[in-house]
């Protein structure tokens, strides 16, 4: 056993994991206190766009910390909040002009589902229900749970979630399942559908068209049912464009942002929505309010990387990094998909997947368990999702650090027994 006291997320410890302390980051690079190096294959948990320890953004961090550090949000603000809300409210979708900030991927839900509740509830409008997608993965506070699928990721805490309406995931040629049964929700008259759009990334890097995220959308506007879209993984680029939504040419009713909003420096999230839904709590009455916070909402420091984010963005040529990555997946996953234990490659802009055939394990399939270790072993940081493999690099990798991640993904498909 350890003589460390942390506790470390998604971990079982008695299986006693080599577990790297990192002292350094760079570009795709993460370097150890040991001297070994790791290419970082999935982005650090999805967060790292640009790569670790990007200058502009580095740099903004410092120069806020030297100005102000925390102060509470309600009912105060701070220019790196008001400047990053300004800026997305550019770059976002128009419709979306309200900004709400929180720390991390599940609060970002969370607010989310508080805002389309509170929405009906201040319109007096007997609206309540959730619909929810089948496989999909929203957090792990109990409302993100709540609107997750279920299985092994939440079983125990099972008596704290809140009952949804799930729909089918559109699986190709039975996309139209998925429609009916989301036009049946809507009709019973839900408040809200959420989803992950084009892409379901814990659920296991499943992919469906933009056609039918366009329909879906359809749906739910014309039965009154808000639209939420958790780009918290799928912003940000990882799809080919800014928001997965762009591709299908939907407009969610509200949005959810993390991960990569800062980079994948600091924590930070947000909410956007509509007008109409911040007017819905707009009232001289003070019951009617929106109540949610936490400690660190807006936090000056990250917003400013943030800021920093949104320049790069605005400055630097991340749409080609983006473009051109992506063409390094196509090519890496055409070589590997006439490996005999590889089947269904899949490619969604820069996220490359692929399962491995004849395992119907799911989540807790030990090849995740070896692929993980042996990376390790090998100078790449992976991480399977189950019998699901999958490489989503920050955008400045290079071709033979891509070259690297696939060579280790073969030699460790040879070296399991």
């Amino acid at each position: 056993m350890s003589d460390s006291p942390v506790w470390h997320p998604f971990t079982q410890h008695g299986l006693g994991e080599d577990i790297p302390l990192i002292a350094r980051g760079q570009g795709a690079l993460l370097h150890g206190a040991d001297g070994r190096t790791w290419i970082d294959a999935i982005s650090s948990w999805w967060v790292t766009t640009h790569g670790h320890a990007h200058p502009r953004i580095m740099a903004a961090i410092r120069e806020q910390a030297d100005r102000l550090d925390q102060i509470i949000f309600a009912g105060w603000t701070h220019e790196p909040a008001e400047t990053l809300a300004r800026g997305l409210t550019e770059i976002m979708p128009e419709a979306l002009t309200r900004v709400f900030f929180s720390d991390s991927g599940s609060t970002a839900v969370e607010v989310a589902l508080k805002m389309a509740l509170g929405y009906f509830h201040n319109r007096k409008e007997p609206r309540q229900g959730i619909i929810v997608m089948e496989h999909s993965y929203h957090g792990d506070t109990i409302g993100a749970m709540s609107v997750g699928a279920r299985g092994v990721f939440n079983r125990p805490y099972a008596p704290l979630l809140f009952d949804v309406t799930s729909i089918p995931f559109p699986a190709t040629g039975a996309e139209q399942a998925t429609l009916d049964a989301l036009e049946a929700a809507c009709k019973a008259g839900a408040a809200a559908f959420i989803v992950e759009p084009l892409v379901l990334g814990a659920g296991g890097m499943l992919f469906y068209p933009p056609h039918v995220l366009a329909e879906m959308a359809s749906i739910c506007a014309r039965h009154g049912v808000l639209f939420i879209a958790d780009e918290v993984m799928t912003g940000w680029g990882r799809t080919g464009s800014l928001l997965a939504c762009e591709q299908a040419g939907v407009v969610p009713d509200i949005m959810c942002l993390s991960k990569g909003l800062t980079g994948g420096a600091v924590p930070l999230a947000v909410t956007m929505a509509r007008e109409d839904i911040f007017m819905a709590h707009w009232s001289q009455d003070r019951a009617d309010c929106f109540f949610h916070s936490s400690s660190y909402t807006a936090n000056p420091i990250a917003c400013a990387a943030a800021v920093a984010n949104l320049s790069i963005w605005r400055d630097e040529p991340v749409q080609a990094r983006i473009v051109g990555l992506a063409a390094m997946q196509a090519s890496e996953l055409t070589a590997i998909a006439s490996h005999p234990k590889v089947e269904s490659t899949r490619q969604c802009g820069t996220i490359a997947a692929f399962d491995l055939a004849a395992d119907t394990s799911g989540y807790l399939s030990n090849w995740a368990v070896h692929l993980n270790a042996f990376g390790k072993a090998h100078g790449v940081l992976i991480r399977p999702l189950g019998n699901t493999v999958y490489v989503m690099p920050p955008y400045c990798i290079t071709a033979e650090q891509l070259s690297h991640v696939y060579a280790v993904v073969r030699d460790g498909l040879e070296r399991k027994t």
